[in-house]
């Protein structure tokens, strides 16, 4: 009985926190989105400032590591993934992928497809469309075996996943927040080609990533809290670069205070 009373409690302080955040970030403002944040935190135990859930386009969208860490709070029996090869085309790059999540021994398992091309993932994972494919049916599989509505980020076509689709393995060694062992482009690469594309002041751009991740400077933000930034960033350039611009000018001021 402690146990789970205590469990309740944490998970309300999470509800706090992430409503905090979301106040804090240019994310989830209104009553309703912290409505439905609170909801979710609630429901599923996920957190915001470890990136597991993401305000974009006006709602939030949950994310491959969160749905990972869901299924092994709930202890999740397996993840069965295999290639449809009748619908696949390789030559194309086309790939689509079947997950079959079981939530304990005996279950039925549910099942969710995933697809991916050239013409629906972000221009940063060109070549790696089977992956991606991989990851958006494991994403499905698991919003369906544990009743999650949410769609997953990684199941946009804009979006650059800055993980793997498997679970990484400990490892005693430290890693750079913006390094990656899985052949993806480096958070550090993946913003310097959004700088790139849309013209932007690089300065301007990293004390803007700072606040957003709540740090002194870029460089002590998380790996999640970044990747977060990086596709909040790829949205506003996208659908309104000049109220993006004048985001940025507003920090001018910090930055000639701290060159």
């Amino acid at each position: 009985m402690k146990s789970q009373s205590g469990a309740a409690g944490r998970v309300k302080n999470l509800a706090r926190q992430n409503i905090r955040l979301a106040r804090r970030l240019d994310a989830g403002r209104s009553l309703t989105a912290l409505g439905q944040l609170r909801d979710l935190t609630l429901t599923f135990g996920f957190s915001l400032a470890t990136g597991e859930l993401l305000h974009l386009n006006g709602g939030w969208y949950v994310t491959h590591a969160a749905l990972l860490r869901l299924a092994f709070r709930k202890r999740c029996a397996g993840i069965r993934v295999e290639q449809v090869d009748r619908s696949s085309d390789p030559l194309a790059d086309r790939w689509v992928f079947k997950a079959t999540v079981f939530k304990s021994p005996s279950s039925m398992g549910f099942v969710g497809y995933g697809d991916a091309d050239p013409s629906n993932v972000s221009a940063l994972v060109r070549g790696a469309e089977m992956r991606v494919a991989e990851t958006r049916a494991v994403n499905r599989a698991l919003r369906k075996a544990y009743g999650i509505g949410l769609c997953s980020v990684e199941e946009l076509a804009f979006w650059s996943p800055p993980r793997s689709s498997t679970v990484p393995s400990p490892s005693n060694g430290s890693r750079s927040s913006n390094d990656s062992n899985n052949g993806q482009p480096r958070l550090r690469d993946q913003l310097c080609l959004l700088i790139r594309q849309y013209n932007l002041d690089a300065k301007l751009v990293k004390a803007y990533a700072a606040d957003y991740c709540g740090t002194a400077a870029l460089s002590g933000a998380s790996h999640e809290m970044i990747a977060s930034f990086i596709a909040h960033l790829a949205v506003a350039a996208k659908e309104n670069k000049d109220a993006l611009v004048c985001k940025l000018n507003s920090y001018a001021q910090s930055v000639e205070a701290n060159p």
